[in-house]
């Protein structure tokens, strides 16, 4: 048996993309939404696997809130970067499967460490 679990959060920040040609070079601000997906396979005596709170707790821990990603990270904050960054920050503490990072409702990037890419047969 196996189950995958889900968390999700929000935070507000500001950015803008290095190296970009477009609006989004300028500064300009986001309420990201991250989701978080768990790999599971087995529950302890009360049925559950990972403490949803306990998650949560280290998400509010780590997630840079009402700041200037520019100014906390040394790359360049595209919701694909920011994707593999929390991936990583997050496997340091559960075991991640993927995280995905909307910065609106329909634009988001995912990242896990899984290697097969569809492609494309033309």
């Amino acid at each position: 048996m196996s189950w995958e679990l889900v968390v999700k959060d929000k935070f507000s920040c500001a950015h803008f993309l290095k190296d970009y040609k477009g609006k989004c070079e300028r500064m300009h601000g986001h309420t990201f939404q991250i989701e978080v997906y768990f790999s599971v396979n087995k529950l302890d005596k009360s049925g559950i696997s990972i403490d949803f709170t306990k998650i949560k707790g280290y998400l509010k821990d780590i997630l840079p809130d009402h700041q200037v990603l520019n100014e906390v990270y040394d790359f360049s904050p595209s919701a694909e970067n920011l994707s593999k960054y929390f991936y990583f920050k997050i496997k340091e503490k559960y075991q991640v499967s993927k995280v995905i990072i909307w910065e609106s409702d329909s634009a988001g990037a995912v990242y896990s460490e899984d290697n097969t890419i569809k492609k494309d047969v033309n």
